[in-house]
This record gives C-alpha cells, sequence and structure tokens, in this order.
C-alpha cells in the first residue's frame, strides 16, 4: 500500500505548511458525495490521529485514514499550474469513472 507525492506538490505543501506556521502534514481521504459517488478530501494535519496510516514522500508526511486508503492505495498527489488556474491532481489507478464536472469519482 502506499501514497506519493510528487516533488512539485511536496513543495507546495511544505510552502503551505511555513506560511501556516503550524502543522505535520496533510491529511488525504475521500468522502461521499457527487454524481459519480466519492471525492477526494485534502487538509493540513496538526496531530496523527491513533489510526491514521502515515506515508513520507519527498519530506512530506501524508496521513490517510484506513477506510479511505482501499480507495486511495497507488494514488500519486500532483501540483499543476495551467495558465491562471492551479491546484492539486490525483493520479489514482483504482478510478473506474468520473463525473462530467471531475469532482467525483468512483472505484
Amino acid at each position: 500500500m502506499s501514497i506519493t507525492v510528487t516533488e512539485r506538490a511536496a513543495q507546495h505543501v511544505s510552502n503551505f505548511l511555513t506560511k501556516r506556521g503550524k502543522g505535520i502534514g496533510l491529511r488525504l481521504g475521500v468522502r461521499t458525495t457527487g454524481c459519480s459517488g466519492m471525492a477526494y478530501k485534502l487538509e493540513f494535519v496538526d496531530e496523527a490521529q491513533a489510526d491514521d496510516i502515515r506515508f513520507d514522500c519527498n519530506g512530506v508526511a501524508v496521513f490517510v485514514d484506513p477506510k479511505s486508503l482501499a480507495y486511495l492505495d497507488g494514488t500519486e498527489l500532483d501540483f499543476e499550474r495551467e495558465g491562471l488556474n492551479e491546484g492539486f491532481k490525483f493520479n489514482n489507478p483504482n478510478v473506474k469513472n468520473t463525473c462530467g464536472c471531475g469532482e467525483s469519482f468512483n472505484v
């Protein structure tokens, strides 16, 4: 089981944690929502939870709850800039379909 973070995404997370002034990493999870059933959720972590699974990649700690890991195993988190738009991109090998708006997926 693994979650990876590209250098670009790791740099963005590190910069934000520095500006924020606190935090030990990033929490990656899924929630039920949208047209296709699931959506990603990202939040900064100040304190790990007892059941968290931790992955360290490119100097960034990523925390995932066991339930979400079943849907996220093998995912690479990237950060992209295209013109005026920028944001995280999830390269998840488990995704079977996404909705037209790109906000939700199913496995």
